[in-house]
């Protein structure tokens, strides 16, 4: 079983080993009893974060993840009836994994550029944050504006991914779906345990292999922002980025 502690503490030491700037912060809905952890990390000291391409990491921990993480599927059954093995809170095979939304920014010097431009640069941007991202899903990029002196500029672009990692299963595969498979306007934040059918009935411990699993995702992080540091508006002209990518 892991906790929401152990859960943050792994990913904070996986983070510190990357020598970037991190800076965890911890939230507790005292209404619905939701935690949140979110974690900035940049390159550089602090004074200079403002200069330097940043990644937010956040994930959400609702009340049903605290309970299943200290008593198990089985605590829940329990609660509403006595414990039958073939109960399907046992047995369920609908377990999301945890999802890490990451966001990543980088700014831009203020300066008028053409829509042609800011296109091309932002999907460069987005291909080489997805070369260098193993585990995220999906790469959404967007940029900001500010309307200056001389009309709209452009201040920060934003790369969007998430990421999905297994609580109960090492490869990620078995007993979860993907979320176009659940249903629309439902998240389920709960992750039960999964049971194995084999002969040796031992349970899942993923204290063994989440700490591997944030190490490679931090790993990531890493990549996208050195990737992103190198790339940059300058004269209206893209730098470091694919030659695919510039093409209007």
């Amino acid at each position: 079983m892991v906790t929401y502690e152990d859960i943050t503490e792994m990913f904070l030491e996986a983070a510190e080993a990357t020598g970037l700037s991190v800076h965890p912060e911890f939230w507790l809905n005292s209404q619905t009893l939701e935690r949140e952890f979110a974690c900035t990390l940049h390159p550089g000291p602090c004074e200079e974060a403002e200069h330097h391409a940043t990644c937010t990491l956040s994930f959400a921990w609702g009340p049903l993840d605290t309970v299943l993480s200290i008593d198990g599927a089985e605590g829940i059954c329990e609660f509403f009836h006595e414990p039958d093995e073939d109960c399907p809170h046992l047995h369920t095979e609908d377990v999301p994994p945890l999802a890490l939304d990451l966001t990543y920014s980088l700014p831009l010097e203020a300066a008028n550029f053409s829509p042609s431009i800011l296109q091309s640069f932002a999907r460069g941007l987005k291909l080489r944050a997805s070369e260098h991202s193993s585990r995220a899903v999906e790469t959404r990029p967007s940029i900001a504006l500010a309307f200056g002196d001389n009309g709209m500029q452009a201040e920060a672009l934003t790369l969007q991914q998430r990421v999905e990692l297994p609580l109960w299963d090492p490869e990620g595969i078995h007993g979860y779906r993907t979320s176009a498979d659940r249903r629309a306007g439902h998240m389920t934040l709960g992750r039960g345990r999964r049971r194995d059918d084999d002969a040796n009935g031992e349970e899942p411990h993923p204290e063994e292999w989440l700490p591997h699993l944030f190490s490679e995702v931090l790993a990531d992080i890493t990549a996208v922002i050195e990737a992103l540091e190198s790339s940059r508006l300058d004269g209206g002209r893209l730098s470091n980025l694919p030659d695919n990518a510039q093409d209007n």
